[in-house]
């Protein structure tokens, strides 16, 4: 099994619903070990740049204003194959269709308002971690 380091942020609606220690709490349970957290209201160049592959696309523009709209919780999380752990945990990105149990089947609203993001895979995770928190040790 490997160790690795994966970037999670809670969404808006999820912080402005109090959902954050429910949230955190299980990938806690789950042995997950939090390395980094912050709250912070993001600025739209930090949302862009989050979410640069979607430039271009239909939904980009509202994507990054509802992101940059309230606070969010970036994390960065570690453990043993937490990348794919967190996407699994996660559930797919429409709450409605998500497996029920999983973190966006029991606190997403729709598509965009899916209470989570988690890196899908360890290049994104790496740069959205430099993103949002530098250069970590």
């Amino acid at each position: 099994m490997k160790k690795e380091r994966t970037f999670l942020m809670i969404k808006p609606e999820s912080v402005e619903r109090g959902n954050i220690g429910e949230i955190l709490g299980r990938f806690e349970r789950n042995g997950f070990r939090i390395v980094a957290l912050k709250l912070s209201k993001l600025s739209r160049e930090r949302a862009e740049k989050q979410y640069e592959e979607h430039r271009g696309k239909d939904f980009f523009d509202d994507l990054v204003s509802y992101m940059s709209s309230a606070p969010t919780v970036s994390i960065v999380m570690q453990g043993e194959n937490v990348i794919a752990a967190a996407r699994e945990m996660a559930g797919i990105t429409d709450p409605k269709r998500a497996k029920p149990g999983t973190i966006r089947a029991d606190y997403g609203i729709d598509v965009q308002r899916n209470a989570i993001h988690a890196s899908d895979s360890e290049k994104s995770a790496k740069r959205e971690i430099s993103i949002h928190f530098g250069q970590l040790e």
